[in-house]
């Protein structure tokens, strides 16, 4: 892709330096940083490399459905983001490896006064890899101000399915589209180059009324299917319309297949049950498809 490697352990990317006559201000908010690394060995997924640096930290892996991948839960032990808080997560897959990543709950994002929350996370997925990254939706509160972004880079014959959701507030609050900013992108790269790339910018307001507000829902995802050298795309995205649109779910969806090398699932629902289900629809379609793979519980509490 004409981009030099960077190495994976070398810490969390926010540091700072400043002379003795001139210290850097304190500022708000916690640096976290959190970096996994995965191989198969004997036919499985193993851990191989685990730092982190708090609010960040990871659970232990487990294999869920006998098939050798590598589940975890991604944590925040402090509760949610605050202003100011800056966290990365950088995993890397080994070839042929398989792990699917999840948090136990909802991220709450705090009111802010002026700084922005800011979490990243970076995948880099090997030869013949898969990856699922599927966490819980993010809950901006009144005048929260968050900017996220997720990277994939896929090697040859690598796989991913991911997720995005995100709720306008808390609707049954009456606190529907009053946070400050959510920026929120996703970007996955092959070696061929791009595969896909989605982003929205958002101020919130009372009674906002842009993007056709959700039309009226109070939750919005996001799921993301890349696999650049499956061979039926348009029947998997057929075959997940055709789930999805009689499922009696009560949430809307829509699916496209990407230019190259993927699939695209947009999701509206008025709950966080509804949306939860359609995730979970979509992203079992999603395994099926790709892997032959069943349905995975990952049994949060």
């Amino acid at each position: 892709m004409g981009r030099a490697p960077t190495a994976w352990w070398t810490g969390s990317a926010a540091s700072s330096s400043s002379s003795p006559e001139a210290p850097s201000p304190p500022r708000t908010g916690r640096d976290g940083f959190l970096g996994l690394a995965f191989e198969r060995r004997a036919g499985r997924t193993v851990l191989t490399g685990r730092r982190f640096t708090l609010p960040l930290q990871a659970l232990e892996p487990v294999d869920l459905d006998g098939t050798g991948a590598a589940t975890l839960l991604l944590l925040n032990p402090t509760g949610g983001l605050l202003g100011g808080d800056h966290l990365e997560t950088r995993v890397e897959l080994g070839p042929g490896s398989h792990v699917c990543l999840s948090t136990p709950s909802a991220t709450r994002v705090y009111r802010s006064a002026g700084e922005t929350s800011v979490q990243r996370a970076i995948f880099r997925v090997g030869e013949g890899a898969r990856l699922e990254y599927l966490p819980d939706h993010v809950i901006p509160s009144p005048g929260a101000r968050l900017v996220q972004s997720v990277e994939v880079d896929l090697a040859p014959g690598a796989s991913a399915v991911l997720c995005e959701a995100w709720a306008v507030g808390r609707a049954a609050r009456g606190e529907a589209w009053r946070f400050g900013l959510l920026d929120s992108g996703t970007i996955a790269r092959d070696s061929e180059g791009l595969l896909f790339k989605d982003r929205l910018i958002l101020s919130g307001a009372e009674g906002w009324g842009g993007l056709g507000a959700a039309e009226g829902m109070a939750y919005v995802a996001t799921v993301v299917c890349l696999s650049p050298t499956h061979t039926r795309l348009d029947d998997l995205a057929s075959s997940l319309s055709r789930a999805l649109e009689g499922s009696g779910l009560e949430a809307r969806a829509g699916v496209a297949v990407l230019a190259r090398g993927g699939l695209v699932v947009r999701l509206l629902a008025r709950s966080a049950p509804a949306i939860q289900r359609a995730i979970d629809l979509a992203w079992t379609g999603c395994r099926g498809g790709l892997w032959s793979l069943g349905p995975l519980a990952l049994r949060k509490m």
